[in-house]
């Protein structure tokens, strides 16, 4: 039988990458929460891909946050709810909903867009502009490699 051995966890970059995501989201949802606003992390996510491009496909929204399709539905649904997005079943193929955004959405969206500017270098401030640099071309090699062992 083969022996386990105990991982440290506080000693492998991918541990840190998701405390860091963990804490940045929760840090993002305090800010939005102090600036008075009804969004999650996940909405804002879809907001600033449909700002990108409005009317995606609900099914290519779900691929681009890499979500399930089901999950996709419920953020939609929850969005909607609080008239961010509209759904509406695209004219060619009616087996596709498309999403866009609504006045209220894209209101939101600027009211997001100075706090993300203004959180994501206050996180990095304490960094060098090499120790960023190198940090982001770190993580790229990260992600091939993870993409080389998905394949």
């Amino acid at each position: 039988m083969k022996e386990t051995k105990a991982i440290d966890l506080t000693s492998h970059a991918l541990s840190w990458i998701g405390k860091i995501h963990y804490d940045f989201g929760f840090l993002v949802q305090k800010a939005f929460k102090e600036k008075g606003l009804d969004l999650s992390k996940e909405q804002w996510s879809v907001l600033k891909r449909l700002r990108v491009k409005d009317g995606q496909s609900q099914n290519d929204l779900a691929f681009i946050t890499h979500r399930d399709k089901t999950s996709m539905t419920r953020l939609v649904n929850s969005m909607e709810s609080k008239d961010l997005v509209v759904r509406k079943t695209d004219m060619s193929d009616r087996r596709i909903n498309r999403i866009f955004l609504t006045a209220h959405g894209k209101e939101v969206i600027e009211q997001v867009i100075p706090i993300m500017y203004d959180l994501i270098p206050a996180v990095q401030e304490s960094l060098t502009e090499q120790e960023i640099e190198q940090l982001i071309q770190t993580l790229q090699k990260v992600k091939g490699k993870i993409a080389d062992l998905a394949d």
